[in-house]
């Protein structure tokens, strides 16, 4: 839960950032397809390659982290730190070097396809973690999820329950931080423009050190127990 609450706030902020500083939507390809088929249809082959080569940057992206977690193992503890922090340093990448963009198309290709790359890591490693369960980088799953959820609810017997009640929980969850996320992405990046990826970066940082930070709090608060365990 913890994960897929601070990875739909990243997600939810790089949509609205990514789409303010390059007019593409960087965190799903359902919008893409539909451009690639029209372009298609008017003929535009520059644009079909464009578009393209985004699609495949986010379907590589998802093949790198399934295959990265494959070999690391779902079960073992850290198996997401090899995907996170390819992310992170993609996003700050972006953060400190996209001032350069000029609005030139190959920019705008180049970053844009950057961030479609991180969202497929991403949404590939919360679903292999969650077994398919969570989807973080765009919100049409979750809300077909919660809809279904929701009518359960009215059939009798289904309330209270708790795994109902989890699976409520958990959809909104997902829902309330992407949309946070997409709020602070789109606040911050008309005030600080590309630095404002830095928050983001942040909040990969803290996924990463969240266990090692807990894990160390909960040492320390153990050592500071035994000498009353001892004296007693």
């Amino acid at each position: 839960m913890k994960l897929a609450a601070l990875l739909c706030l990243t997600a939810g902020f790089v949509n609205a950032a990514g789409f303010l500083a390059f007019s593409v939507l960087t965190t799903n390809v359902t919008g893409h397809a539909a451009i690639f088929a029209e372009n298609i249809a008017r003929q535009d082959w520059k644009t079909v390659q464009v578009v393209a080569f985004w699609m495949f940057l986010f379907l590589t992206g998802a093949f790198v982290s399934s295959l990265i977690v494959s070999l690391v193992g779902t079960s073992k503890r850290f198996s997401y730190v090899i995907p996170i922090l390819i992310e992170l340093v993609i996003l700050l990448v972006v953060a400190l070097t996209g001032y350069r963009y000029n609005g030139s198309l190959a920019a705008r290709e180049l970053y844009a396809g950057s961030l479609l790359f991180v969202m497929g890591l991403q949404n590939s490693l919360v679903s292999m973690i969650s077994g398919s369960v969570v989807r973080t980088t765009h919100l049409t799953g979750t809300f077909t999820d919660l809809g279904i959820d929701l009518a359960q609810v009215l059939q009798k017997g289904n309330w209270p329950d708790n795994i109902l009640r989890s699976r409520i929980k958990l959809r909104l969850t997902i829902i309330l931080f992407f949309l946070i996320g997409a709020v602070l992405g789109a606040y911050l990046y008309n005030r600080f423009h590309f630095h404002a990826f830095l928050l983001p970066v942040s909040i990969l940082m803290y996924a990463l050190l969240y266990d090692i930070f807990r894990i160390g709090v909960t040492r320390l608060y153990r050592q500071m127990k035994l000498p009353k365990v001892g004296h007693r």
